[in-house]
Formats: structure tokens, sequence, C-alpha cells
């Protein structure tokens, strides 16, 4: 069995305020911390003893003695905080200038055009959140039939409907006609399905979200492809992506779920990388505000790594990291500018090896790529590979 790395990222477990934080009003944001403090303390042993405490002063973990991993933090380089921007430059894109956001919601003209192409009129075209946003219009839409059309603080256009008045597959359409509608100055990073069911007013989102994402540049998962290796999506990571360089793909419908993945696919045999995206933590609990829901589910995840770890093979390295905030105890729901954690595990591995803080999340992507001796030109990163090995 040949190298494998294996990548989880936890969506939005971000660990404290990125020097250029003032710029998006986020500087007193840290969502491992500031968790850890509401709830009295986080319970997550194997995240310790790889040294997580050793990160960040977090009540209930403290400081490994003696490290089984390397640790760090990684900042971004990129403009933005939002998941594909995150997701990118760990493999290796940079962007200089950050998606276009809509606070104002979208231009009248391109409304209307989005209109034009689906055949129906639509309803919002405001910032809100998801779920707000289907109890304040699910009722009328039912009714008339219209799409909800909404935006965040990211650079998203999302599309919420009724999966019993537009069927899931006429919803993926729209966001197709959509995210091919936003090019140019409108290249949003994510055209997002939202479809949700229920009645009389009480609805909840179902599992079907979908992510449409605009199609990266050149990258390291090409290199790893193109080397004739794999590399294996878990979650949102084919989305993310555009499928560009996604050899297999398994959707996952919450953390359970992907961890019940991850834990299947490590038993076969493979070579290159496993990237899975746990999302819960961003959408279930940073965006909702959801203190104690976030350290539950970071204690599930905690649980599952145990089981992880054991299946490790030799030669296989684990990394684990994250895209950006969502500190769910400020007041706001949108996503927060901050660092990220970076702890790196294996048998080959030097234990207790401080990384320091990384320049760029695409330090990641560089390690990843010359552990698994792709070699992987015109991308940005400085692998840290020599100082983990053993």
């Amino acid at each position: 069995m040949g190298k494998r790395a294996i990548l989880i990222i936890l969506d939005s477990v971000g660990i404290g305020a990125a020097q250029d934080s003032c710029l998006y009003g986020d500087e007193c944001c840290n969502t491992l911390k500031n968790t850890a403090r509401v709830v009295g303390g986080l319970n997550v042993p194997n995240l310790q003893a790889l040294g997580l405490g050793n990160l960040e002063e977090l009540q209930g973990i403290d400081p490994a003695s003696k490290p089984k991993g390397a640790y760090g933090k990684m900042q971004e380089r990129s403009q933005g905080k939002d998941t594909t921007t995150g997701h990118w430059e760990m493999m290796g894109i940079v962007l200089e200038q950050a998606f276009p956001t809509y606070p104002e919601g979208f231009p009248q003209d391109l409304i209307m055009e989005l209109e034009h192409r689906i055949g129906r009129k639509t309803l919002g075209n405001v910032v809100a959140s998801g779920t707000e946003i289907i109890e304040r219009l699910g009722q009328e839409h039912v009714e008339t039939g219209y799409p909800i059309v909404y935006t965040s603080a990211d650079s998203v256009l999302q599309i919420a409907a009724h999966e019993e008045i537009i069927p899931l597959e006429e919803l993926y359409d729209m966001c197709r006609i959509a995210r091919e509608l936003l090019s140019g100055q409108h290249a949003v990073g994510r055209v997002i399905a939202r479809p949700f069911v229920g009645m009389d007013g009480i609805f909840i989102r179902t599992p079907h979200r979908h992510d449409f994402s605009l199609e990266p540049n050149q990258n390291i998962l090409d290199c790893i492809v193109t080397s004739g290796k794999k590399v294996i999506g878990v979650g949102k990571i084919k989305d993310i992506f555009a499928g560009r360089s996604i050899t297999d793909s398994f959707k996952t419908v919450n953390n359970h779920d992907g961890i019940e993945k991850i834990i299947s696919l490590m038993k076969q045999d493979f070579e290159g990388l496993l990237f899975a995206n746990l999302i819960d933590f961003d959408q279930l609990y940073g965006h909702r505000n959801d203190a104690q829901g976030y350290a539950q589910s970071l204690e599930e995840f905690d649980s599952g790594l145990a089981k992880i770890m054991d299946l490790m093979l030799p030669d296989d390295i684990l990394f684990i990291s994250a895209d950006h905030g969502c500190d769910p105890t400020t007041p706001g729901t949108d996503h927060t500018r901050e660092n990220v954690p970076l702890l790196v595990y294996g048998k080959n591995i030097k234990p207790g090896m401080e990384l320091g803080v990384r320049d760029s999340f695409a330090d990641l992507g560089r390690t990843i790529a010359e552990f698994l001796q792709v070699e992987c030109l015109d991308v940005a990163g400085q692998s840290f590979y020599s100082l983990i090995k053993r």
C-alpha cells in the first residue's frame, strides 16, 4: 500500500483573531477559546494529546507535556473568510482579491435575468441566515412557488425552496443557471441550493444542500491526480473544488456520517489524499450562535478521532485543521477572520514539534505534496515536511 495523507477540516473551528481581523470586525473572536469558556470547558482528550491545548489557553484542555503530534497554527493570506477561499488556499491558491459580496442584495438587473432564465419570479434578495429566511418567507414561497434568493456576509447566492414545491433536481438546475450567470465581476465563490420541508409555517432545512463552486485554478489536487494517486473527497470537498481532480466522492448528512465514512475509507487500500470536511460545527452551531451544540460536536469528533488514529497505517499522516472561524459566542452569525489550528500525527512524525504560525494555509497542501512525493509547480506555500518527519 502506498503513502496516504488524511486531511480532516473541522469547518469553522478557528483559534483566534487573525492579524488583519480588524478589517473584518472580528478582533475579539476566538471560536475554540470562547466556546470552551462559555460551556465551562471542553472534554477532547485525543485532540489534547495531539497538542491542541499547547496552542492556546483553552478551558478544559491542558497543554500536553509530551504531545503525540506536531502542532501549530496557520494564518490566511487570501482576502476573505469563507469556505471556498480557505480550502482553495490550503491547496495552493492564494486569492489576491476577495470574491464579491452583496451586503445590499444582488443588483436588480441580475435578479431579473435569473428570473427570466428560470421562468419564475423570486422572493427575498436580502442578506439573511438560512433558518430565519425560510421562517420569514417560507409560507409565501409555498403559496406562490417563487424560490427564495438570499446571501450572507460570504460570497454566496443561495436559493431556498420547499422540496414538495420545487423538486430537488429543478432546484439544482436553478442553481446551475445562477452559477452560469454569476461570472466576471459577479463571480461569487458559491451558489448553494438550500432545500427545506415542513408545513403551516414550520419549516426545517434538509440534508440535500448542494454547493456549486467556481472551478479553481491549477492546484495541488491536480498534481496528486496527475501523478496517478487518488484524491478522495468526503463531505462537500467535491462541491468546493467544482469536481476538479476529485477521483472519488462521498457525500455526508452530518458529522457522525462523515466520521464513519472516514473510518470506512481508511480500511481500504488507496494511495493519495483522503480529504474530508465536517460541516456541522459551522452550519448547525457557529451560524446559529449555539456554543453548547458546538462543544458537543467537538467532543463527538474527538471520540471518533480515537478510532481514526487507531486505523492509521505506519506510513499514514493525519492532518487536522480548519478553513476559517465562526465564533458562536459573538453577536453576529457570520464567519470570523481567524487563524486555524494545525495538528499533524503519524508514526513517522516527530512528536512535540512546534510549528509556530504558518504564513499561509498553502503550507499545508505543499507539505502533503512533498509527503506524497508529488511535484507541484506554480502553486503557493512552503512545505514543513522536513520539520516533522522522523
